[in-house]
């Protein structure tokens, strides 16, 4: 059994503690909270069902993404617009919109490592970096695309990325705990992330660039518990819930475009090149995963979501977290 699975990882001390929630159709099939974390005091911390969780790279889907979609739906923007237009300092003339949501723009991944205290000018340093390869011709997944686009959307909404997702996104979906910059005392219910200068990282974004950039990012940032986050699948998963963003929107944004990728979201389409929750799960399925131990899978095909939320990166970046999440959804997908 899949929560059995769970616990003995737990208490193998692969992962410090998780949150689990399923839902199929439009009913909850399972919600569990499992271990604990040392907070930034180094006091034992139980998890709970509502623990707020750093989601890291699930950022790109549950912000950037649908905000991308918000503005393609109003006509402020297209995604064959060059990013020059919205970010003259941008280099490259043939990369578009559409190439940043879809990791075809040839950026690399990355930036070179620095410590998260470093003074790093982070959106300098991207409108320095050479594309790796030619528009259009791979796909390579790259923060620093999705950081870009977060910049576009600020230049056109005139709005800091946080308020704009949350004015027009997050407050009208009614996902009041998904958001940037948590308060003192929402951040003492954070789970922990790494240990950094002899203590715990809690609520405080984890990702050194979006750290750099003051906690705000299209790359990473986002906090929210798996309540909300299973409410936002669900609303991907059955469009026609909200009036938030129109259904053809969400539906194309889950048109697969070449390696595993649909607009942000990964969408399973190469039956060789398996996603992270493991081969049981069909093509079609859609989601993302966060550095930090988060995830986030919807298989259409049987109206499954799952959420799983946990913050692996506790006990170091050398994690089994590839193995763990593969096993876990397996066994998950098998019982329903």
């Amino acid at each position: 059994m899949f929560d059995t699975y769970l616990k003995e990882q737990v208490d193998q001390r692969e992962i410090p503690g998780a949150v689990l929630m399923i839902t199929q159709g439009k009913e909850e099939k399972y919600h569990q909270a499992f271990g604990h974390f040392r907070n930034k005091d180094a006091q034992r911390q139980m998890i709970h069902h509502d623990t707020l969780f750093d989601i890291a790279s699930l950022t790109k889907v549950v912000a950037t993404t649908p905000a991308l979609l918000l503005l393609l739906a109003k006509k402020k923007l297209s995604l064959k617009d060059p990013v020059q237009a919205y970010i003259p300092e941008f280099r490259f003339k043939d990369v578009t919109l559409g190439n940043l949501i879809t990791h075809s723009s040839g950026l690399p991944a990355d930036l070179i490592y620095m410590d998260r205290q470093v003074e790093r000018n982070v959106l300098k340093d991207i409108l320095s970096t050479n594309l790796i390869y030619e528009p259009n011709n791979q796909v390579v997944y790259s923060d620093l695309g999705m950081i870009l686009l977060g910049k576009v959307i600020e230049t056109v909404t005139n709005q800091p990325l946080h308020t704009f997702v949350q004015q027009h996104l997050f407050n009208p979906w009614g996902l009041f705990q998904t958001k940037y910059l948590l308060t003192e005392d929402e951040k003492k219910e954070a789970a922990a992330t790494e240990k950094y200068r002899g203590t715990f990282i809690q609520g405080e974004v984890h990702d050194e660039k979006a750290y750099q950039l003051g906690q705000v990012s299209g790359s990473a940032g986002l906090f929210a518990t798996a309540s909300d986050l299973a409410q936002f699948a669900h609303y991907m998963l059955f469009p026609e819930t909200q009036d938030i963003l129109p259904t053809q929107i969400i539906e194309n944004a889950l048109i697969p475009r070449g390696g595993n990728r649909g607009l942000g979201f990964q969408v399973y389409h190469d039956a060789q090149d398996p996603l992270a929750c493991g081969e049981k799960w069909p093509l079609g399925t859609f989601g993302h995963t966060g550095f930090t131990g988060t995830s986030l899978w919807v298989d259409p095909s049987k109206e499954l979501v799952v959420v799983f939320l946990t913050n692996a990166v506790h006990f170091g970046r050398n994690t089994k977290l590839k193995e763990i999440r593969s096993t876990l959804h397996s066994l998950i997908y098998s019982f329903y």
